[in-house]
């Protein structure tokens, strides 16, 4: 289905979008790959696949807020998938304005110059977050949305704008709402791989909240989600969840991780700069995947301890990249 089709992936160097351009380069997609432009001429996460992998890659810098820019970038192609985001959501707190043009005017620019060059599917990145914390669980698509954070808020926005072109124009869209991913090239802006980073190299973890919770997708398993579900016929328009549908508390994935690590009585410390805004914090994330499942065929593949053992591998080869004696906002 997918050979020799021209596809764009915005966002390509990030974390999702480098394993997804892996996932569609091994069904023999013909890759287009945005990246945000720096002065190092850097592809990001790109990098670190294989060589071979990277020479079938066409990569294109720019600036996902320029709409020339992403006309460009789109056009000649037969689908996109649209990852590139500003995710953090400690530093929302910080810079509140730039996650509105980036995460809306940016999906604007996509949507738009998919709508004007007629590209057959767009596949929009949402996130759980736009949940903000369960009214009820397993979350459904039809769950409210609560703008808990600006990072939340900004992904709302995102996903109406989406909505809006696919009811006002007629655009194939399908949004992709993916849970808690986690996996080999995750930064440490993220708790399971600062967690890792920690227990290879200090004596103490220092750490946040430990009782929310969150469905943890290994991202192997979110990259076949955004092509098996973003390329359904039959939910064009709409919005599915990607979750595994079970929850755990952050405080029992540190000790999960601390025991594969064979480092069980590591000693905790709460650091009260990772505590986020208790009106913000979104405390309870679990999903329901049953259209993903049911209605498209997804089914993720790995458990959580299996996900968790590749990433801890990935991490000890890597850790020179983890400045662990920082919080990474």
């Amino acid at each position: 289905m997918l050979q020799r089709k021209k596809i764009l992936v915005t966002g390509a160097g990030g974390f999702i979008g480098s394993h997804l351009v892996e996932s569609l380069l091994e069904k023999e997609a013909d890759i287009r790959a945005m990246v945000k432009y720096n002065g190092r001429g850097g592809w990001g996460m790109l990098k670190d696949l294989p060589v071979e992998s990277q020479n079938k890659i066409e990569v294109v810098a720019g600036n996902i807020c320029d709409p020339f820019f992403v006309h460009s970038a789109v056009k000649g192609c037969d689908y996109v998938f649209h990852l590139a985001a500003l995710i953090g959501i400690p530093y929302s707190y910080i810079a509140p304005a730039d996650y509105v043009q980036t995460n809306v005017i940016g999906t604007l620019n996509v949507l738009e110059a998919c709508r004007s060059q007629g590209i057959a599917r767009i596949i929009h990145t949402s996130t759980s977050e736009t949940y903000g914390t369960a009214l009820y669980v397993p979350i459904d698509e039809k769950h409210p949305m609560q703008g808990q954070s600006p990072y939340s808020a900004s992904k709302i926005g995102a996903d109406k704008m989406a909505e809006s072109y696919y009811k006002s124009f007629n655009l194939p869209v399908v949004t992709i709402r993916p849970f808690n991913t986690f996996g080999p090239r995750q930064s440490a802006r993220a708790f399971i791989p600062t967690v890792i980073s920690q227990a290879l190299t200090k004596s103490e973890l220092s750490m946040g909240s430990l009782e929310p919770v969150r469905d943890m997708t290994f991202v192997k398993d979110t990259a076949e989600g955004f092509i098996t579900v973003g390329l359904c016929d039959k939910v064009i328009g709409q919005t599915v969840n990607l979750g595994v549908g079970k929850g755990n508390t952050i405080g029992d994935i540190v000790k999960t991780i601390l025991k594969i690590l064979g480092k069980e009585n590591m000693p905790l410390r709460q650091d009260a700069s990772r505590v986020r805004p208790v009106k913000s914090e979104v405390m309870r994330l679990i999903s329901d995947n049953t259209i993903a499942r049911e209605v498209c065929g997804w089914l993720p593949k790995y458990t959580l301890e299996r996900g968790l053992k590749e990433t801890i591998d990935w991490i000890k080869q890597n850790i020179n990249r983890f400045m662990t004696d920082i919080y990474n906002v």
